[in-house]
C-alpha cells in the first residue's frame, strides 16, 4: 500500500500491529508510545519527512481517548493534574513545532535531536530507579483485641516482638484473605476497592492540588508543573509527540506522584496538546511549500488504530504490574533507541 503524503510504501497491517506491540506496554507507564512510534516510521519505514511528526501527533490523538477512558472508569485519573499539564504544554508545542520545520528539516540533524531526547529520558528513568529506595515491607494484618474481647483486626508494620509473641500471623492473614474478610484501617471497604484503589480528591486551588491514592496524600504545585510542562512542551512539539514520556517520570521523580496515578493525567494531556499540534501544523503548512508538514492522515489513522488498543489494554492492565517493573522496562528501550540512533549519526 503507498502513502502518498509519506512517500513510503508498506503492508497496510504492519503499522497497526507495530503501533499496538509498542502501545501495549509504553501505556503502562503513561505514555502513548509516539516517542518509539516516530523511531519506527524514521528508520523501518523510511518516512524521515517533517510531517513524520504531524503524523505522530494524529496517532497521539486517535489512540489516547480509549487508555484515558479506561483511567477514569477506574478512578485513577486526576483531572486538575491533566488541565495543568495541557495549558503549560500547548504554548510550548506550537514554538516545538516552528523549530522542527525552520531549524530541523534535515534528516539528519533531527536524528541526533531525537536521540538526545531520547538519551534524555532514558538517563532520567535510569538515575531514578538507581537511586530508588528500597520498597518498605507490606503492611501484616495482626490481630487485636477490641474493648469487649472479641478479635478485631487493624494495620501494623511488623516487628520482632510480635513475631516473636504470634507465629501464626501469617496464617491468619492468608486465611483471612481467602476469606474476603474487610480489613478495618479507620474506615472500612471492600476487598475490590482495597485491591484497586481510586483517587479521591482533598483539594484544589490555584497554587496546590491534593489527592489520595492508596492511603497516601499526594500533592503538586500548580506553577511547578506549568513551567516544566511549557519547556517539555517545546521538545515535545519538535520532535512530534505531546510530551507524556517526558512529563510522566518528572511528575513521578520530581512531585513524587504514584505512576498509577500519573498515567491517566500524562495521556488526557498528550491527546488534547496533540489535537492542537495537528491544527498547527495544518495551518502553518501553506507558508512552508517547499517542504512536507501536513501530516499522512491514512498512515495516522492506521496507526492510531492500532495504538488505540494496545494502549486501551496497557491502561487495564497497568494496576497488575509493578511501578518498578514499568520504569525498568520503559528505560530499557528509551536506552536502547537513543544509542541505535546516535550509533547511526556517528
Amino acid at each position: 500500500m503507498y502513502f502518498p503524503t509519506a512517500g513510503i510504501e508498506c503492508s497496510p497491517l504492519l503499522p497497526p500491529l507495530a503501533a499496538f506491540a509498542i502501545s501495549l506496554f509504553t501505556s503502562l507507564g503513561g505514555v502513548s508510545g509516539a516517542f518509539l512510534l516516530l523511531p519506527f516510521q524514521m528508520s523501518f519505514l523510511g518516512y524521515v519527512n517533517p510531517s513524520v511528526s504531524a503524523t505522530n501527533q494524529f496517532f497521539n490523538v486517535v489512540a489516547t481517548p480509549s487508555g484515558v477512558w479506561r483511567y477514569a472508569r477506574e478512578g485513577r485519573l486526576v483531572a486538575p493534574l491533566a488541565l495543568a499539564v495541557a495549558a503549560g504544554t500547548l504554548p510550548g508545542v506550537f514554538i516545538g513545532a516552528i523549530i522542527r520545520v525552520r531549524w530541523l528539516p534535515d534528516p539528519a540533524a533531527f536524528t541526533v535531536f531525537a536521540a538526545a531526547v531520547l538519551l534524555f529520558i532514558g538517563g532520567r528513568m535510569a538515575r531514578d530507579l538507581w537511586r530508588g529506595k528500597r520498597p518498605a515491607p507490606p503492611p501484616l494484618y495482626l490481630p487485636t483485641r477490641t474493648a469487649g474481647g472479641l478479635p478485631a483486626w487493624s494495620l501494623s508494620r511488623p516487628s520482632s516482638a510480635h513475631a516473636a509473641k504470634d507465629a501464626r500471623t501469617w496464617t491468619e492473614r492468608l486465611r483471612a484473605a481467602l476469606r474476603g474478610l474487610t480489613v478495618r484501617a479507620g474506615t472500612q471497604s471492600s476487598p475490590r476497592t482495597a485491591a484497586f484503589p481510586r483517587v479521591r480528591m482533598l483539594s484544589c486551588t490555584l497554587r496546590q492540588v491534593s489527592y489520595e491514592y492508596n492511603g497516601e496524600t499526594c500533592s503538586f504545585p500548580i506553577a511547578g508543573v506549568l513551567m516544566l510542562t511549557f519547556i517539555v512542551g517545546i521538545v515535545g512539539g519538535t520532535y512530534g509527540i505531546g510530551g507524556g514520556a517526558i512529563i510522566a517520570p518528572f511528575l513521578v521523580s520530581l512531585f513524587g506522584l504514584p505512576v498509577h496515578t500519573v498515567a491517566g493525567a500524562s495521556l488526557l494531556g498528550t491527546f488534547l496538546t496533540s489535537v492542537a499540534a495537528v491544527a498547527f501544523y495544518m495551518l502553518i503548512a501553506p507558508w512552508f511549500p517547499e517542504v512536507s508538514i501536513a501530516p499522512d492522515f491514512l498512515l495516522g489513522l492506521l496507526l492510531g488504530l492500532g495504538g488505540m488498543a494496545g494502549i486501551y489494554c496497557g491502561a487495564r492492565l497497568q494496576k497488575h504490574v509493578p511501578a518498578r517493573a514499568i520504569k525498568l522496562l520503559l528505560t530499557a528501550v528509551l536506552l536502547f533507541t537513543a544509542a541505535r540512533y546516535l550509533w547511526k549519526a556517528l
